[in-house]
């Protein structure tokens, strides 16, 4: 079964080192994150290491989730790459970059993801995920302008 790859591109009117401590915390995932979905942080570090394990505990639909994410590159305030180890895909790798640009920094997201089953997944992904991963981005985008100032779309 093909991955999927979703890439965004945010500009904040904040500096790189204020936003990556801001990402930095694993808690600060639950305040990006739609209230639907009842994501917490469940175990792990108060911030971001190279080999840190995060605990969220999470709802999909009703149903409850836990996902258990490795930081397997953390290259602050550049850069950091974590992976679900457990949790509702096949594959999740989510790489997150911080770039200066115009007196702000540019959040740079790139997933590549997959759902298991195959053909049901394949029809989950066409039917909900897809649009439901878009949807929780920009809520992201919407919660990123309220807690860290201003954004807009990056080139």
């Amino acid at each position: 079964m093909a991955d999927h790859i979703m890439e965004t591109r945010v500009w904040v009117g904040r500096s790189r080192p204020d936003v990556f401590a801001f990402f930095d915390d694993p808690a600060n995932l639950a305040r990006l994150t739609p209230p639907s979905f009842r994501l917490g942080l469940a175990a792990g570090p108060a911030t971001m290491t190279a080999g840190a394990v995060l605990d969220y505990r999470l709802r999909w639909l009703g149903i409850p989730i836990r996902w258990r994410a490795y930081v397997r590159e953390y290259d602050p305030p550049y850069r950091f790459l974590d992976v679900q180890l457990r949790g509702p895909y096949a594959r999740w790798e989510h790489r997150h970059r911080f770039l200066e640009e115009d007196g702000g920094t540019v959040i740079e997201d790139r997933v590549v993801y997959r759902l298991p089953l195959g053909g049901l997944g394949r029809l989950a992904h066409a039917v909900v995920v897809g649009r439901q991963l878009r949807a929780l981005w920009g809520y992201r985008t919407r919660r990123l302008a309220e807690l860290l100032g201003p954004v807009r779309p990056a080139g």
